[in-house]
């Protein structure tokens, strides 16, 4: 098999894959009839957009302060404390996860491209 051929095991999960992500992303659409979720589920779900976005960027700014001890100039810890700073300020509407990513960058961009910081 040359070096840029795919088998046909990788074509066969690719495509089981796909199916796969497809039918359980379209679920929701594709049911007739609405699927009925008990309100703590729902109110969980109202959570998980920051959720994700606290596990993506939490354990590099976490792991940078450990490392480096505390680096004052470091624009990620400044703009992370902004945007967990705009969460706790405007948590609830329907905008709050947008406006925390507006947030941290708006913090960010400056001390990191402004200033030169880390």
């Amino acid at each position: 098999m040359s070096a840029g051929a795919t088998d046909g095991w990788t074509l066969l999960a690719l495509a089981g894959l796909t199916a796969l992500t497809v039918i359980t992303r379209c679920l929701f659409f594709i049911s007739a009839r609405p699927l009925p979720m008990p309100r703590w589920l729902e109110r969980g779900l109202q959570y998980a957009p920051i959720a994700a976005l606290a596990a993506v960027v939490a354990p590099d700014v976490l792991a940078l302060q450990m490392q480096n001890f505390f680096q004052w100039r470091d624009a990620r810890l400044w703009a992370a404390l902004a945007a967990a700073l705009f969460y706790r300020r405007f948590q609830g509407r329907p905008w709050t996860l947008p406006g925390v990513i507006g947030a941290g960058m708006a913090v960010y961009l400056p001390l990191r491209l402004g200033l030169g910081w880390a």
